[in-house]
């Protein structure tokens, strides 16, 4: 205590200090700090977070207004009756179209291409003269060009489930494995499919979809049986049956579920190589004709081609 009291220069610097830090609270306590920017900041972000939801809300109710139009012009022609209706509802549902009013506006684009194509046809033949065919071939072009547009939604309906039934075969080995892992983990069917859906989410969407409303099925419907035939029916694969006859089983006959998966899950490894050895002892049979087109042409002229010409310059000679 002596020596910090015979010390000056250290006195002399934790008065300053403290003198700093006196004069430093005080400052801020007197200041008189303005709060508008940060009130301006809170009410416009306010304001943004509102204008956002009154645009969600305006694109929910114009989508509502134009699925009730359609629903309206459907109803109003008689085309939502016939005994294709399941079956049509059926196959939007293969494509990912799961909306209740996916079959009015599939039926309503129909109408709409049918009408577009049909008038496209005759004003071009009939208004600007394409091709100069009479009047009653004219009107024959539209017709067939009408035609051609009620078809052509069920051509496009064909190509997106084929498309999202290959990407569903590339993925089910994947989602199988995940659910055996899950079986021996010791969960329950449901949560089963509830985890493999939110694992498989990021890597096939389509999938966990499925999987996912599979899921959702199981905890409401009062047969379990008919969520899983609901499943192999949005997704017409044998992988799929497959599954769903070996968990109807499981539920029915109290079999071990992780057993059962892992024994499918190695026979659909070995469907997929199958199919694989398949593909590759069929490539020799589709590699003959590009051979023949475009590889045997450019050898036949580098073999042939100096003879041929040696042979004409002779004659010429």
């Amino acid at each position: 205590m002596s020596s910090f009291a015979n010390n000056p220069d250290l006195m002399s610097w934790l008065c300053g200090f403290a003198a700093f830090v006196v004069v430093v609270l005080v400052w801020s306590a007197l200041i008189d700090r303005d709060p508008l920017p940060g009130r301006l900041k809170s009410v416009t972000q306010s304001r943004n977070e509102f204008e956002d939801e009154r645009r969600k809300k305006n694109s929910r109710r114009a989508g509502l207004r134009r699925a009730s139009l359609m629903k309206r012009v459907v109803e109003w022609l008689k085309l939502s009756r016939g005994k294709e209706l399941s079956e049509l509802r059926l196959r939007l549902k293969r494509a990912g179209y799961h909306s209740r009013d996916a079959m009015f506006a599939f039926l309503f684009a129909k109408l709409a291409m049918m009408l577009g194509f049909a008038a496209g046809g005759a004003f071009f033949t009939l208004v600007l003269h394409l091709g100069k065919l009479p009047p009653a071939l004219g009107i024959l072009a539209a017709l067939f060009t009408g035609l051609l547009g009620w078809v052509m939604p069920n051509v496009l309906l064909k190509n997106q489930s084929q498309k999202r039934e290959d990407m569903l075969r590339k993925s089910i080995p994947d989602a199988l494995d995940l659910m055996v892992i899950c079986a021996e983990a010791g969960l329950s069917l449901d949560a089963a499919f509830d985890r493999v859906g939110r694992e498989i989410g990021p890597t096939s969407p389509e999938l966990a979809e499925e999987i996912g409303l599979t899921g959702v099925e199981l905890n409401f419907l009062p047969d379990r049986s008919k969520a899983l035939h609901g499943l192999a029916d949005r997704v017409p694969l044998p992988s799929v049956l497959a599954l769903v006859n070996t968990l109807i089983q499981t539920e029915k006959y109290g079999t071990p579920l992780a057993q059962a998966l892992r024994v499918l899950s190695a026979e659909m490894r070995e469907e997929r190589m199958m199919r694989a050895e398949e593909k590759a002892a069929r490539l020799p049979a589709i590699l003959t004709v590009p051979m023949i087109i475009f590889i045997l042409p450019p050898l036949f002229v580098v073999l042939i081609g100096p003879a041929v010409i040696k042979v004409m310059a002779a004659m010429h000679n």
